[in-house]
């Protein structure tokens, strides 16, 4: 019934929106009449993964001669469903999106089919059943609990390195969390201790928290346990590179920092983040944040496009490559992807490390 109520509420709020104050904006480089027209549905663009995702795909959409329409749902999915619904009256019926969360991709899709269109999704994962709703539903991300594992892997390389600074193979984790609840604060965290566990390691957290994705939050959660915990973590790690360079500001205000960075860091304990966004390198080059893991926000909107584009133009047949990244061909742990009878919908941009040591730490 509550689905049935919001659908019902979505409908209603549609006919009364005013497009613009939805944070509709309007792109393609002058796109002509009668061209392709792909709708950009954004949960936010507060996070700079979001931004580089967001502006990849207007780049897109000029090149290829695509009339683009961009929206910002501000993170909340009733919006975004209005703005679905709105976008389908106007005549739009592709649709690359980031979704608010993932229990309404199922009715998107089915809006959506309803209008003979095609969707991609990124960064949030649709649920198994939206993408059942046809073979013009894809899913275009990374898989989340590799992200995590790849962190877990930073940080064991660094003790293994510095086994003085974890003792009994112990680490001490000041662990920052995303939105609780959140398909990627929960794989990531699961891949995270799962690695460390693997690599030999016995994880304490000392405190664990969500700081919802943001680096003032994630400063002032930290400020509270370093007054609460100050000599008993050795390690913080946060879901993304934005909590992490809250996390470094906090940990160089409250004076835990040294001069020496031989261990690639001065301050006084690793910090680790996930994104790779263009700040996070710059910190690390600065010898603050540790390391971090690319969450290829180029590589997962090129995929979503390009499918999404192969089916307006007619050019898409199942199993052909998008922006580069292969269409899978066998199921792995996460959802979406776990289910064969949609793995060919799935396209997944891997993850990368990155230390210092790393390809892409050296060219960026």
């Amino acid at each position: 019934m509550k689905k049935i109520a919001l659908i019902t509420a979505v409908f209603l709020a549609a006919s009364a929106l005013v497009f613009a104050g939805g944070g509709g904006q309007r792109s393609g480089g002058g796109a002509a009449a009668g061209s392709v027209r792909i709708a950009l549905l954004m949960r936010n663009m507060d996070e700079q993964f979001l931004k580089d995702y967001s502006d990849n795909i207007r780049k897109l959409a000029a090149a290829n001669n695509v009339d683009l329409n961009v929206q910002d749902a501000r993170s909340d999915g009733a919006t975004q469903l209005t703005q679905l619904q709105t976008l389908l009256n106007q005549g739009y019926k592709y649709f690359v999106i980031v979704p608010c969360v993932s229990e309404l991709s199922e009715q998107m899709n089915q809006l959506i089919q309803e209008q003979g269109g095609a969707a991609a999704y990124s960064n949030i994962q649709p649920t198994t059943a939206s993408l059942k709703v046809g073979k013009n539903f894809f899913f275009a991300s990374s898989p989340e609990f590799v992200g995590g594992r790849y962190q877990g892997q930073l940080i064991a390389d660094y003790f293994d390195k510095n086994p003085a600074k974890a003792p009994g193979k112990t680490v001490n984790m000041l662990l920052i969390l995303g939105q609780l609840g959140h398909p990627a604060q929960v794989n990531r965290e699961a891949g995270l201790l799962a690695e460390l566990k693997t690599r030999g390691y016995t994880v304490n957290i000392i405190a664990r928290d969500t700081a919802n994705w943001t680096p003032d939050q994630s400063q002032e959660k930290m400020n509270t346990w370093i007054s609460a915990f100050r000599d008993q973590f050795n390690v913080v790690a946060a879901q993304n590179d934005g909590m992490a360079l809250g996390a470094v500001e906090s940990l160089i205000q409250n004076g835990l920092v040294k001069s020496d960075a031989s261990d690639g860091t001065i301050l006084a304990v690793p910090v680790l983040g996930i994104d790779a966004t263009g700040d996070a390198i710059n910190s690390m080059k600065e010898n603050k944040l540790y390391a971090t893991v690319l969450q290829d926000a180029v590589g997962q909107s090129a995929a979503a496009f390009d499918v999404v584009h192969q089916i307006a133009a007619g050019t898409y047949k199942p199993g052909n490559p998008a922006g580069g990244t292969p269409a899978a061909t066998a199921p792995i742990d996460e959802a979406p992807a776990n289910d064969a009878s949609i793995i060919g919908q799935c396209y997944l941009v891997p993850f990368v490390p990155v230390d210092k040591n790393s390809d892409y730490y050296k060219t960026h």
